[in-house]
């Protein structure tokens, strides 16, 4: 007769219980801050003629412009990288319980009293 019983050997085994992400959106935010401006202001100057002989006396329509400038506030961009970003994982052991039911077989022997052999 043999007698046969279970015996629990612990392993682990490996699954899968989630997903890590990394989602980049883009979001809109205003950036304030003042720029130091030029612009050009017109003053009609009048200067008495001192020597009339520098200066021609034509009798007539003219015209003379002046170009003018202004400076405004412009905003220019530029894509600049700032971080690196990644997941890292890292594999931690920790101690855990576990536990299985074994199976195991007994072998008793009914023998009359007179008949047993004492050792």
């Amino acid at each position: 007769m043999v007698r046969a019983e279970e015996r629990a050997r612990f392993d682990t085994t490996r699954e899968p219980v989630g997903t890590a992400r990394l989602r980049k959106r883009v979001v809109t935010e205003n950036v304030q801050t003042t720029v130091p401006v030029e612009h050009d202001e017109v003053t009609v100057v009048h200067e008495p003629v001192t020597d009339p002989r520098d200066v021609p006396a034509d009798l007539g329509e003219d015209q003379r412009d002046m170009v003018l400038y202004a400076e405004r506030p412009v905003a220019v961009k530029e894509r600049v990288p700032v971080e690196r970003v990644r997941l890292a994982r890292d594999e931690v052991v920790e101690e855990r319980p576990a536990h299985a039911q074994v199976r195991r077989e007994l072998v008793e022997a009914d023998v009359p009293e007179q008949a047993r052999r004492t050792r």
